[in-house]
C-alpha cells in the first residue's frame, strides 16, 4: 500500500469520526441523495437538465412534506383519540393494566415525561434550525459536487506525481466507494420500502382503513429505517385495527408477518447478495449510529458498515515471513 492510500485512508477514517461527533449525519445524508437523485435524472446526458428536473423535485417534495406533516398533525389526534379507547377496552378484558385510559390521560403522560425538557426548548429550538441548515447545505453541496467535483489537480503548476495530487486521487476513489455503497444499501432499501408500502397500502384500502393515506404515507418513511421503522409502522396499524375489531388486529399482525417473511427473501435477493451484513453487526450499527446523530445516523449506519466492509476486502493481508537464524560460525 502506498503512502498516499494509507494517507488517504486516514483522512477517511478522521472524517467518518468527525461526522458522528459534530452531528452532521443530516447534511451527509442529504448531499448523498441529493447527488444519487441527480445522477439518476441526467440518464448520463445533460447535466443542466438533471438540475432543474432537480430542483423541481426538491420544491415538489418540499411542498409535499409541509402538507403531510399539516394532515399528520391534525389526524394523529384523531387516530389516537379512536385506537387508545378500543385498546384500552381489549387490555381491560385481558386484564392488562395500561398508564392511561382514553388520549387525554396519554397527553398528561406525555406532558410528565417531558416535563423537565421545557425548559430546555431554546436549545431544541437552535438544533432545529442547525438541521435545517444542514439540509440546505446538502442539496447545495450535492449540486456543487454533480457540476464539478474537482480537488484542484488542474493546476498545471502541480506535478502530477506530487503528495497532493496523489492523496486526492486516493480520496476521490475513497469517496467514489463510499458513494456506491450508499447506492446500494439506499437504492435497495428504497424498492423493499415501496414493495412493502404498496402492498400495505392494498390491503389497507381492501380493508377500508380509516386514515389510510397518512399510514401508507408513513409506511413508507419508516421504511426507509432498517429494522426498527418496520416495528415502528407495524404497531401504528395494528393499533389502528384495534378500531375496527381485535380479530382484524389479530389479522393485520399475521399479515404484517407474512410481508416481513417476503422482506427477507427480497432482503437476500435486493441486499444479501451484494451486502451479507450479519443480524448482530447491523443492529450493533444502528444502536451507535442513532445515539451519535439519531434518524441520519439509522439510515447512515448500514452504508458505513458496507463502506467498510469494501475497503477491508480491497486489501490482502500480507505475513512477512522471519528470515531463518543465521548458523553459528564454524569453529577454527
Amino acid at each position: 500500500m502506498s503512502k498516499s492510500t494509507r494517507i488517504s485512508y486516514a483522512i477517511m477514517a478522521i472524517l467518518l469520526v468527525l461526522i458522528g461527533w459534530l452531528h452532521l449525519g443530516t447534511l451527509v445524508l442529504t448531499a448523498l441523495f441529493g447527488y444519487f437523485a441527480l445522477r439518476l435524472f441526467s440518464l448520463g446526458r445533460s447535466k443542466v437538465l438533471a438540475v432543474a428536473v432537480y430542483l423541481i423535485v426538491v420544491a415538489a417534495i418540499g411542498c409535499g412534506l409541509f402538507y403531510f406533516t399539516r394532515q399528520t398533525c391534525k389526524q394523529l389526534p384523531e387516530i389516537a383519540g379512536a385506537t387508545i379507547p378500543a385498546v384500552v377496552e381489549f387490555a381491560e378484558k385481558k386484564n392488562v393494566q395500561l398508564p392511561f385510559s382514553d388520549y387525554e390521560s396519554l397527553k398528561t403522560v406525555a406532558i410528565n415525561e417531558v416535563q423537565d425538557s421545557v425548559a430546555n426548548i431554546g436549545r431544541y429550538a437552535r438544533a432545529t434550525a442547525f438541521q435545517f441548515v444542514l439540509l440546505l447545505v446538502g442539496l447545495v453541496v450535492a449540486v456543487s459536487l454533480f457540476l464539478s467535483a474537482r480537488w484542484g489537480t488542474d493546476d498545471p503548476q502541480m506535478a502530477r506525481d506530487s503528495l497532493y495530487a496523489t492523496v486526492a486521487r486516493e480520496l476521490g476513489v475513497r469517496f467514489q466507494t463510499f458513494f456506491t455503497s450508499f447506492s446500494k444499501v439506499i437504492g435497495a432499501q428504497i424498492v423493499i420500502s415501496l414493495i412493502n408500502t404498496a402492498l400495505t397500502a392494498i390491503y389497507l384500502i381492501w380493508n377500508g382503513y380509516p386514515h389510510a393515506t397518512v399510514i401508507i404515507m408513513l409506511t413508507f418513511l419508516c421504511g426507509l429505517l432498517p429494522i426498527i421503522g418496520n416495528i415502528i409502522s407495524n404497531t401504528l396499524i395494528v393499533a389502528v385495527s384495534f378500531t375496527i375489531s381485535p380479530n382484524m388486529a389479530l389479522i393485520a399482525l399475521i399479515f404484517l408477518i407474512a410481508i416481513h417473511k417476503l422482506e427477507y427473501f427480497l432482503n437476500s435477493k435486493i441486499i444479501g447478495d451484494r451486502i451479507k451484513n450479519p443480524m448482530w453487526l447491523t443492529l450493533i450499527g444502528l444502536v451507535l449510529g442513532e445515539k451519535l446523530m439519531g434518524i441520519p445516523g439509522l439510515i447512515l449506519a448500514p452504508v458505513v458498515l458496507h463502506y467498510i466492509k469494501v475497503e477491508a476486502s480491497r486489501n490482502k493481508v500480507t505475513e512477512v515471513a522471519s528470515a531463518p537464524a543465521a548458523p553459528p560460525p564454524a569453529a577454527a
